[in-house]
């Protein structure tokens, strides 16, 4: 068999096929972008928190030691469902109080206007949780008040699971109204500390003066530590 040689033409291209995409190449950079998209989105929020609010609020915890005339039941430093305050505290310890009472929390600085606040149950995707056998609104002692919080971004005041997610943004003199009844309640904010799971002094009755705390744990999205907001009656 005889070949020949056929020169191109003057000012002929050669064309190559294109080649087939790779598609394990692509899926494979697309699954290593979301990885990477999806570590910055929880780890960033939780530098920024320990870089900027963390420090802040460690140095406030010290002077929070006082007033511990009555001690709260124990907290559980398991990894729980903490939608359920119960998981926050020892069942074995739980306060009886068979006074049943509902009421509504706005935080302005928050935009959290008319948020139920219960204390007949204990799932915290429902409501925020006042916590049994603590100063009712506007009584001598101090009211506790529990809820949850996920990673900044996911804030929405009407959704339980997330309501608490921004409380670190507070400041001292900042204001909290509680709609009890006919009464309604204005508290201004004094302190805003971290806590270990196990420390009790958020939990203490002291009938000197009328106090709201509220409880969540920080981190936001981590239940390593507690973030206790303490605020006192107008």
């Amino acid at each position: 068999m005889s070949y020949r040689y056929i020169k191109a033409p003057p000012g002929y291209t050669l064309r190559r096929r294109p080649r087939a995409l790779n598609f394990r190449l692509l899926f494979s950079s697309l699954l290593l972008t979301l990885g990477v998209t999806a570590f910055t989105s929880v780890a960033y929020p939780m530098l920024v928190y320990q870089l900027t609010f963390a420090p802040r609020f460690s140095t406030a915890a010290a002077a929070n030691s006082n007033d511990t005339t009555t001690v709260l039941p124990e907290m559980v430093n398991t990894a729980l469902d903490y939608t359920n305050s119960d998981a926050w505290f020892s069942p074995a310890t739980h306060p009886n109080n068979s006074s049943q009472i509902s009421y509504t929390l706005s935080i302005p600085r928050l935009n959290i206007y008319s948020a139920v606040v219960r204390n007949d149950h204990t799932d915290l995707k429902e409501s925020l949780i006042h916590y049994p056998g603590t100063a009712f609104p506007g009584d001598l002692g101090n009211g506790v008040i529990f809820g949850h919080s996920v990673l900044p971004q996911f804030f929405n005041p009407k959704n339980y699971l997330t309501i608490f997610s921004t409380l670190h943004l507070l400041e001292p003199g900042d204001e909290i109204e509680i709609v009890f009844g006919p009464a309604t309640y204005t508290y201004q904010i004094k302190d805003i500390y971290e806590t270990t799971p196990d420390d009790l002094s958020p939990l203490a009755q002291s009938y000197n003066n009328r106090v709201l705390t509220l409880i969540t744990c920080t981190p936001p999205g981590t239940y390593l530590r507690r973030l206790i907001v303490k605020a006192v009656l107008l």
